[in-house]
């Protein structure tokens, strides 16, 4: 009888990488220090009523592959029944050979669900009687999901305006894996966006501050840093195209700020000015109070102008920028070093031509007080596939210690994604088993099971202080 596809020895290469695998990573916690996971979910221990539910609905990758095949939007976000989602996406999901789709659905499918059949028409109809069993034997609620695959932080992403009342919730429960929080405000900076004085007005208000002043806005911002950072946030994240830092002075940014209040049109100039002092004073606030500050850079979003009317944002409609990166951020960082102001720092780039710039620019700014103080992010959103992974491994390996990296993450919506983690690990032990095969690292499994053990779990819990 041949192996099922998704087997013991995985994407493993080799003896040197099976060993380093099922040694020294397959069995550490995982700790998830980004994803977008809802924590009301969490804290209510949600179950779910079939696997549209908890794998299809809120997947924007599934979106794409299933739009690109052809399905009717009425079977991806429209009003078609649970079941013809689904069926749909099995449909789609031998199409996707060679996409990480194609490896994430049966690796998902294999450790939830113990399925080792292949996803297809064929096999859609028992599949889908299978999880249902499953979904509905209550063994399956977000909790248990997360203690299926030994998940010991998971850390959702939060606006500052969120009471993060469910996080309150799930702090005073029994429950044993810590979910924490990370501030985002980029609805903050960003003062050209659609609909930002009704967001100022919502912050002043979860703030309980009147925010008539680029003064006020700045003590907004602070009282509710102070907020999370109660409530036990200890990161922050910002999803930006690039990194701002125009010259300004503090008048100007003053006007800026009042001019956008008084309803009146705010330039592009004015705004990278606004965007620049705000991101600054934010970057040195998250230094004092000892958080890791995370930037998603370079993501070109809401490309469909018609679907994004119809849908809405993070329904699958954006892709890679091509914004330059470098000088800006440079000089970003060399501002808040100037001052002793930099803290902890994770940078992800989404275009792949960024790699080596990223891996470079983080060595200027490890000054020697922190192991891996300023880190190249793992691979991010259309970079966490193989190809993606095994360059960013590669470019930070050759131009830092990849020995001193935070590793995976899954920046995920959804309570099925945690195997990208086994996904990761795997990639990273056959990298190093390849190449001690090779010659080209020492036969030594203790020093670098080391290394693959501190990579999968030891470095991260470290540096984030969990």
């Amino acid at each position: 009888m041949s192996k099922t596809f998704i087997h013991d020895n995985f994407l493993l290469e080799n003896k040197y990488a099976e060993e380093l695998y099922h040694t020294y990573s397959k069995h550490q916690p995982i700790i998830d220090y980004h994803n977008h996971l809802p924590p009301q979910q969490i804290s209510e221990d949600k179950t779910f009523s079939n696997i549209t539910n908890v794998w299809i609905n809120g997947d924007h990758y599934k979106w794409r592959a299933m739009r690109t095949l052809g399905v009717n939007e009425k079977f991806i976000t429209g009003d078609g029944s649970d079941k013809d989602k689904f069926l749909n996406w099995a449909k789609t999901v031998p199409y996707t050979m060679r996409n990480p789709l194609y490896h994430w659905t049966h690796l998902e499918l294999t450790r939830y669900f113990g399925i080792t059949d292949l996803l297809s028409e064929k096999t859609a109809e028992k599949i889908w009687e299978q999880t249902q069993e499953q979904l509905t034997s209550g063994d399956y609620s977000c909790r248990q999901l997360l203690n299926k695959v030994n998940a010991e932080v998971v850390c959702t992403t939060e606006d500052p305006t969120d009471t993060l009342e469910h996080h309150q919730a799930i702090a005073k429960s029994d429950f044993n894996v810590k979910v924490s929080t990370s501030f985002r405000p980029d609805k903050a900076i960003l003062i050209n966006a659609d609909g930002y004085n009704d967001y100022v007005n919502a912050l002043g208000k979860s703030a309980e501050v009147e925010i008539n002043s680029y003064e006020d806005l700045l003590g907004a911002l602070r009282k509710r840093i102070e907020y999370f950072n109660a409530n036990g946030c200890t990161l922050c994240d910002h999803g930006l195209d690039q990194i701002y830092f125009e010259s300004y002075t503090e008048s100007e940014v003053k006007a800026i700020f009042a001019k956008k209040r008084d309803g009146k049109e705010v330039s592009n100039e004015e705004a990278l000015k606004f965007q620049s002092a705000v991101l600054v004073y934010l970057c040195e606030t998250y230094h004092e109070f000892g958080w890791v500050q995370q930037f998603h850079l370079g993501a070109l979003r809401n490309n469909n102008a018609r679907m994004h009317r119809i849908l809405g944002p993070d329904t699958g409609w954006d892709s890679i920028g091509d914004y330059p990166q470098a000088q800006k951020l440079s000089a970003f960082l060399n501002a808040l070093d100037s001052k002793d102001k930099l803290t902890k720092t994770i940078i992800y780039n989404l275009n792949p031509a960024d790699n080596e710039v990223m891996a470079t620019m983080i060595g200027n700014f490890n000054d020697g007080s922190v192991k891996g103080k300023v880190q190249f992010g793992s691979g991010w959103w259309f970079l966490d596939q193989k190809d993606g992974m095994t360059k960013q491994l590669n470019a930070l390996s050759n131009m830092g210690l990849v020995s001193c990296f935070v590793g995976m993450l899954t920046d995920s919506r959804s309570f099925l994604s945690f195997p990208r983690h086994e996904y990761f690990r795997r990639i990273l032990c056959n990298l190093l088993g390849d190449e001690i095969q090779r010659g080209e690292l020492p036969n030594d499994m203790e020093w670098i099971g080391k290394m693959v053990a501190d990579i999968s779990y030891f470095n991260a819990k470290e540096y984030f202080k969990f």
